[in-house]
């Protein structure tokens, strides 16, 4: 079963991580990466851009409508992704909680990935 594992994390508090403690702060992710990698079978994966290039797209007075940035102001932005083919919820929950980030006040939300039939 594939599932996502959406990393959600405060992008101030990551940004105001002191240039030394950042370099390994990224290894451990390098780490995590080729472990989960070694592990289980990644589909895909990929940190993202800070919130604040993001573009939201909503329906308004019968037409789609753009702004920037995030659709809400929060707390946690989402940071970065990871499918992963495993064979239950468990794996991916074990998986979910070696995240680096986690110690520093991240979320893991673990969806499975819906299939469509044709």
């Amino acid at each position: 079963m594939k599932y996502l594992l959406a990393i959600y994390e405060d992008e101030k508090a990551t940004a105001s991580i002191p240039k030394d403690q950042m370099d390994e702060f990224m290894q451990s992710w390098f780490t995590y990466s080729e472990q989960l990698a070694n592990a289980v079978d990644v589909v895909e994966s990929d940190g993202l851009q800070p919130s604040d290039s993001a573009t939201t797209v909503r329906f308004a007075d019968g037409k789609p409508v753009t702004s920037d940035g995030p659709f809400a102001e929060t707390k946690e932005q989402l940071g970065g992704y990871y499918i992963i083919d495993v064979d239950n919820l468990d794996i991916a929950i074990e998986w979910a909680g070696k995240v680096p980030s986690l110690p520093m006040g991240s979320s893991v939300e673990i969806r499975p990935i819906q299939v469509f039939e044709q």
